[in-house]
């Protein structure tokens, strides 16, 4: 259950909860604390995004693209094919009851907005608008960007709000999973009045991302049947149809490269996924000679490399244009996910617990190439750091039960200090401090 759902919209939009929220505010302006003066959940979140933004007078959202990126942006993303949806669902009850119904991807980076046109107009004044970057990281606590930083439903009202610009204003935003691999697509966000944070409210918007994530899941379903799927129109300016899936690669975690593409998974080779992983770093492409000094540890001619592209693009002919790599330089023609850069991007956006949902392990532990081993010491070390700097007892012990982890006596020492006396899983946290404590002593 959400922690918002045990507030009524009486008790969010309280005169009393509003007060110690704007007196937070007056805190944090004067360099006091804000501890004690707000929910749980969203002084947690205000912590998180002082860490990114220390004034909150200067957290404004921006714009990310234009309109031609955003148009392109929307059509290639797997929210598109649900907006049909989500408006009958959100979007057209939304028109008589005077709110706004928002859809962003996973990042936060809102794709959708739509509802009342006056509100509309409205929320422009903040830049509560599609092409517009809502993230935690960038406009602090706010229903969208913390529903995401957090992975769960979420309720914010008024004064609760990191950013003054977004107070007279209040929402309820739920994150959508993809339905076959659980990962985040993105967020359903309502915005408006106190009619935005009511316990109705939440319940709808949970049933529609529910309805949302059933409807992918028959498009999949319906996909895959040869006979469903719409002959290519040779002629004409035709606009392409969503894509149901995120292209992927996963590095995290496993000695191979695995893609996910169109709904199918193919296994790559340790090289082939060293190569692929650089040309997604490296969009604007590299030469032979530049991915020979970042995969091979020792000298090696640029023909190695070469070859080896010759034997990826074999692999991969067949599968789409999407991931084919092309050449002079080598660059991967799309946008091709790779799990590891995500944890380093919600990282960057101070969203450190769906970071640590996201990784599986370390970056491809067996490669020894310059390029990979330097990027798996910097996921490995911010994921860590982030991590230990949370101190939240769940998330340190999530971060544990990593291989990583087994003997990170620092990290085990941060769990005994955070666990609370009386936890369950104390006794095996001390435990395991015991057997670290008696080998470390052996061995010296």
């Amino acid at each position: 259950m959400s922690p918002s759902r045990s507030l009524a919209t009486a008790v969010l939009s309280s005169d009393v909860l509003q007060r110690r929220a704007l007196a937070a505010h007056e805190a944090l302006g004067q360099g006091g604390v804000v501890e004690g003066k707000l929910r749980n959940l969203v002084q947690e979140s205000w912590l998180r995004s002082l860490t990114v933004l220390p004034n909150p007078s200067a957290a404004h959202a921006r714009l990310f693209c234009g309109e031609e990126e955003l148009s392109a942006h929307r059509d290639a993303h797997p929210l598109a094919v649900l907006m049909p949806v989500i408006d009958r669902l959100l979007i057209q009850p939304s028109l008589r009851a005077g709110l706004l119904v928002a859809v962003g991807d996973e990042n936060g980076r809102l794709l959708w907005v739509e509802g009342d046109r006056q509100l509309r107009r409205r929320a422009e004044d903040m830049l509560f608008v599609a092409g517009a970057d809502w993230a935690e990281s960038t406009v602090g606590t706010s229903a969208p960007g913390t529903a995401l930083a957090l992975g769960r439903s979420v309720q914010i009202a008024g004064a609760e709000h990191f950013s003054p610009q977004a107070r007279p204003w209040s929402c309820t935003a739920v994150p959508l999973h993809d339905p076959d691999s659980g990962t985040v697509l993105g967020v359903v966000d309502i915005t408006g009045s106190a009619d935005a944070v009511a316990p109705q409210t939440l319940y709808l918007v949970e049933a529609a991302v529910a309805a949302a994530e059933a409807e992918l899941k028959i498009h999949r379903l319906t996909r895959r049947r040869p006979e469903d799927v719409p002959a290519p129109r040779s002629r004409g300016n035709v606009r392409s149809s969503p894509s149901l899936y995120r292209t992927t690669l996963q590095i995290l975690g496993t000695d191979q490269g695995l893609v996910h593409l169109d709904g199918e998974s193919l296994d790559l080779s340790l090289r082939h996924a060293e190569l692929l992983t650089l040309l997604t770093l490296h969009p604007e492409g590299l030469t032979a000679e530049q991915l020979a000094a970042m995969v091979y540890p020792e000298d090696v001619a640029g023909a190695t490399v070469r070859a080896e592209m010759l034997r990826l693009r074999k692999i991969l002919s067949g599968r789409g244009a999407a991931i084919m790599p092309q050449s002079r330089p080598y660059r991967v023609p799309d946008h091709l996910v790779v799990d590891a850069v995500q944890v380093l991007s919600q990282l960057h956006r101070g969203s450190h617990r769906m970071a640590l949902r996201i990784y599986r392990g370390q970056v491809l532990p067996r490669s020894q190439a310059p390029a990979i081993t330097r990027l798996r010491s910097e996921v490995s070390t911010r994921l860590r750091d982030a991590v230990l700097g949370d101190g939240a007892p769940d998330v340190v012990l999530q971060y544990l039960s990593l291989p990583e982890a087994e003997d990170d006596i620092e990290a085990w020492e941060t769990a005994l200090r955070v666990l609370p006396a009386r936890s369950p899983r104390r006794s095996a946290v001390v435990a395991h401090m015991e057997r670290l404590t008696a080998e470390l002593s052996v061995i010296r």
